[in-house]
């Protein structure tokens, strides 16, 4: 991520008296930049500061920018970053980008699609600027770029900045919030409005017994808990997408729309009230029963032996073979994880193996060699797997399943058994699926804040990539996905800025990616071992390829089977 460094220049003009007040804290909050890059307040505490000015494509930006740039240039060994932020209500992607490309292709421009967060910062006109301290969640500053502006720098710089300075803004278009004015006048309804929101995104797993930390099952748990969900929101937490909305299009991708962001922060806003409906709206939703076979039943299960999980410690991978004794070859069709404790089960993947040979384990493979991956079970995936039309994993007869497993303890001693449930074709499909884990070796230092590494492989035939999946460990920071076709030309199937590694699903792609023969894949990404990653167990800690959580892996998986051409 490229990093500017801005000083303000004393000499601009003053354009009103400022008044003083107390630190106003704005909390945290994220964005992605019109590159795929993610930007988060709270990881920019090895800054002294943080810059942003409103932007707006629909208004004359260039003498606030050109001033921008000066201040910039002035003061350019001092640390601290700065950027814009689109805060405008009718720009689109393609516009800022063009904005970018022709006015501000030295700054960052970070897109606030739903002006969440210029709001939150109280930016009111374009050219006006935030001074943003990342270790107070703070706003020092508001206000144009000028001598006051950079007398606050200085004071940041040296640690004695105390107060939120305001001056007026008389410059640049005014900016105008239409939504946060409509909910203001409107407050969104819980019932009608908010509650729909919450069943189709975050219910199934905040649920009573499922992976989220507390159920939603209630206006008075969502309002209890309505602060969190305000920040989880504003930071990209949740829900957990992970994947850049500009990137491609994942039919199993938890996008929200704007317009949704917009109704539950404002929401909260107001209070979270309650309403009137006599009926509460969460407390009458039926979960799906996760421990159902959701496809009905299958036409074989698979019982995995009972394992013993302590309320502490660290545990081993756990491999076990299960034979399976089919006298015929079996496509599999579709196929269903049910954890016996989820809570402890991190992930499972399955393997398709021979009665006879040493299984290593899935993830210690890192020779980038086409197996039959069955498929897995992790944070994330939750519904059963079906596998594109006509396609399926081929069982020879006589082969078995090669199952591992990673636990997690958690403070409470359980056990876990989990059925694994095979959906077979009465009759074999056009293509076979298999996964190929595209990876590399690495050595990421101590402290090292953002660490590039990079894999890469050449398919020696037509292919059609069906699924993609980013596998790192703690450390991860994010993970991009490229084809170079034969002709020289690059494309970017995947973008995961904000990789998280407890949300890992495979991405199923709503159109397959048809590659040539002779198409190298690309897989690039970043480690952010420092101490400003909030994930990082220690960031003294000098890391390789390891199995266990606390080391670290970079694998891409591509899911694909050969084009015949019928594609």
């Amino acid at each position: 991520m490229r990093k500017l460094l801005l000083g303000l220049s004393a000499a601009l003009t003053v354009f009103s008296t400022p008044l003083q007040a107390i630190p106003d804290r704005v909390g945290d909050f994220a964005l992605l930049d019109t590159e795929g890059e993610f930007h988060q307040f709270s990881r920019y505490r090895y800054q002294d500061a943080l810059v942003l000015m409103a932007f707006d494509t629909a208004c004359d930006n260039q003498q606030a920018l050109q001033q921008f740039r000066q201040a910039a240039s002035d003061q350019a060994d001092r640390p601290l970053s700065f950027a814009l932020i689109e805060a405008g209500t009718e720009a689109d992607i393609d516009a800022i980008r063009q904005a970018r490309s022709t006015a501000a292709a030295d700054l960052p421009v970070l897109i606030d699609d739903g002006q969440l967060v210029s709001q939150t910062l109280g930016l009111s006109r374009s050219g006006e600027i935030v001074v943003l301290d990342p270790q107070r969640l703070s706003v020092m500053y508001r206000g144009p770029v000028g001598s006051q502006s950079a007398e606050v720098l200085n004071a940041e710089f040296v640690g004695t900045a105390e107060d939120t300075v305001v001056v007026a803004a008389s410059d640049g278009c005014a900016l105008e919030y239409p939504e946060q004015q409509r909910h203001m006048a409107e407050v969104p309804d819980y019932g009608t409005e908010v509650a729909p929101i919450i069943v189709e995104q975050c219910a199934s797993c905040h649920r009573e017994g499922g992976i989220g930390p507390f159920a939603m099952d209630s206006h008075l748990m969502l309002q209890g808990w309505s602060p969190m969900i305000r920040e989880v929101l504003l930071t990209k937490r949740m829900p957990p997408t992970q994947v850049d909305p500009y990137v491609g299009h994942f039919d199993n991708a938890r996008y929200i729309s704007p317009g949704d962001m917009q109704k539950l922060v404002h929401w909260i806003d107001a209070g979270a009230p309650r309403g009137t409906h006599p009926v509460d709206p969460l407390a009458e939703v039926e979960h799906v029963d996760m421990k159902s076979w959701r496809l009905g039943e299958p036409d074989y299960i698979v019982e995995a032996p009972t394992h013993e999980i302590p309320a502490t410690g660290v545990l081993d991978y756990i491999n076990v073979n299960i034979p399976l004794e089919f006298d015929e070859d079996k496509w599999v069709r579709a196929v269903q994880y049910i954890p016996g404790d989820e809570a402890v089960l991190h992930h499972l993947l399955t393997y398709v193996t021979p009665p006879t040979g040493n299984f290593e384990g899935g993830e210690a493979d890192t020779s980038g060699v086409a197996r039959r991956f069955l498929e897995g079970y992790a944070p994330g995936k939750v519904d059963p797997i079906e596998f594109p039309e006509n396609t399926g994993v081929r069982i020879p007869a006589g082969y078995q399943l090669s199952l591992q497993f990673h636990y997690t303890t958690n403070g409470r001693a359980t056990t876990d058994q989990t059925k694994l449930g095979l959906y077979v074709y009465d009759e074999p499909p056009a293509h076979e699926n298999f996964t190929r884990s595209v990876a590399s070796m690495f050595i990421i230092p101590p402290h090292e804040r953002d660490h590039e590494v990079e894999a890469s492989y050449t398919f020696e035939e037509d292919v059609v990539v069906t699924g993609l999946r980013a596998h790192m460990h703690f450390r991860g920071k994010d993970m991009q996905f490229f084809a170079e076709y034969p002709d020289g030309r690059m494309e970017q199937l995947l973008n995961v800025p904000n990789y998280s590694y407890a949300w890992q699903p495979t991405y199923q792609l709503s159109d397959p990616a048809q590659l040539p023969a002779g198409t190298r894949v690309h897989v690039t990404g970043s480690f952010d071992n420092s101490e400003y990653n909030p994930a990082n167990p220690d960031p003294g800690k000098r890391l390789t390829f390891g199995l266990q959580s606390w080391d670290e892996m970079f694998i891409g998986y591509w899911t694909y089977h050969a084009n015949s051409g019928g594609d």
